[in-house]
């Protein structure tokens, strides 16, 4: 929306995010003091400092702010940091907590978009972007990083003239080939074998074979392929949703096609995501297959692009076992609207403007139901 809008996109991240945060009274910790330092090192020279001494003779002190690794931490910090955008006149979207907003009477605005520590910042107006990082930084230390280049590993491109912005993650793409060591492999180009389904009878059941697997690092590759599913390559989010079916078992076979879809990365690793260049509002797509698989669940696949780039999409088994192609389309269908429904709600909140948004669907039947809900036999257990 930035770019459709012309704004610019500015990023910045706190300083030793989680010393920001104080702990409430209700929340009581106690640690041991570390045993190289003194209780005059641990006062701080006699005043209150990160700790306060409970039993001196014991060495036991009670926290008094946030540390990275507690488990109240990230929420503390974000309640203190909630508080100052407050302060400074943002208001929380209720639809996604991590978004702010604030609004001037004369159409100017402001968002804030927060992960952790990290955050991205836009508006109608440079002059009002520069003024909010002075009073955060005013609240809380923080390094201005300036137009927003990379965030949480991925590569921002914002070409202003060509109207286009591009998301990429091919350092991300090259530190995992390298960390699992597929700098050989040859890039393919499809993620999976269409030809090659996996089953669970290709997991290893002796105790030799299960034994050879445990060296194998499949959980954290499939992990690592999680994140760029989810964040900027839609195109392996089925094969990635695929191979974590396998994660208590895996075999040689699943192993095999987790280096597949690396493979596939390998080859295709400067694709981005392209926003801008035509003007589109939100739309979907949805589709599911049949239930060909062993488990006998359809699949449900959506869809949705704003500018012809996507910005939500999902690929997972269904929840329940349907009867026909009808009713599995419908299912996916139904998710694809709880989406739209959210997405429509969130632009709604911070842009405070909702447009119709079509959803395209393949499959007449479902759509008919969708739309009239007609008798059918084949369809009369669906109760909604």
């Amino acid at each position: 929306m930035a770019n459709r809008n012309g704004w610019p996109a500015n990023s910045f991240d706190f300083d030793s995010a989680y010393l920001n945060s104080v702990l409430s009274d209700n929340e009581v910790i106690y640690l041991e003091q570390p045993p190289q330092i003194s209780s005059d090192q641990s006062r701080g020279g006699g005043g209150r400092h990160n700790v306060s001494w409970i039993n001196p003779r014991k060495q036991v002190l009670r926290l008094h702010k946030a540390l990275h690794g507690l488990k109240q931490g990230a929420r503390s910090w974000y309640e203190s940091l909630k508080t100052a955008l407050e302060q400074i006149g943002f208001k929380r979207t209720e639809t996604d907590h991590r978004v702010f907003v604030k609004r001037w009477a004369d159409g100017q605005m402001v968002v804030v978009v927060v992960h952790v520590d990290d955050c991205l910042t836009t508006g109608n107006s440079q002059g009002l972007v520069d003024e909010f990082k002075v009073r955060i930084n005013g609240k809380y230390r923080m390094t201005d990083l300036g137009p927003c280049k990379w965030l949480l590993g991925i590569k921002i491109t914002h070409d202003m003239q060509a109207g286009t912005i591009a998301l990429s993650q091919h350092t991300y793409v090259d530190s995992i080939v390298t960390c699992f060591n597929f700098d050989d492999l040859k890039p393919s180009s499809i993620a999976m074998d269409p030809a090659a389904p996996l089953l669970k009878s290709q997991s290893p059941t002796t105790l030799a074979d299960i034994a050879k697997m445990a060296n194998v690092p499949y959980r954290e590759a499939v992990g690592s392929l999680m994140y760029a599913a989810m964040e900027t390559r839609p195109d392996i989010a089925f094969a990635t949703s695929t191979v974590a079916q396998f994660l208590e078992n895996p075999g040689r076979d699943h192993w095999e096609a987790v280096k597949r879809i690396f493979c596939y990365l390998k080859g295709t690793k400067e694709l981005s995501l392209v926003y801008g260049g035509r003007k589109e509002d939100l739309q979907g797509w949805v589709d599911a297959d049949g239930a060909f698989q062993e488990h006998r669940r359809a699949i449900s696949g959506y869809v949705f692009m704003v500018d012809g780039g996507a910005i939500s999409w999902s690929s997972k088994k269904q929840e329940l076992v349907t009867l026909s192609t009808t009713e599995a389309e419908y299912v996916a269908a139904t998710h694809a609207a709880k989406e739209a429904m959210w997405l429509q709600a969130l632009f709604g909140e911070v842009f405070d403007h909702i447009k119709t948004t079509t959803i395209f669907g393949d499959n007449k039947s479902a759509i008919a139901l969708a739309n009239g809900g007609n008798y059918h036999a084949r369809t009369k257990h669906i109760d909604i």
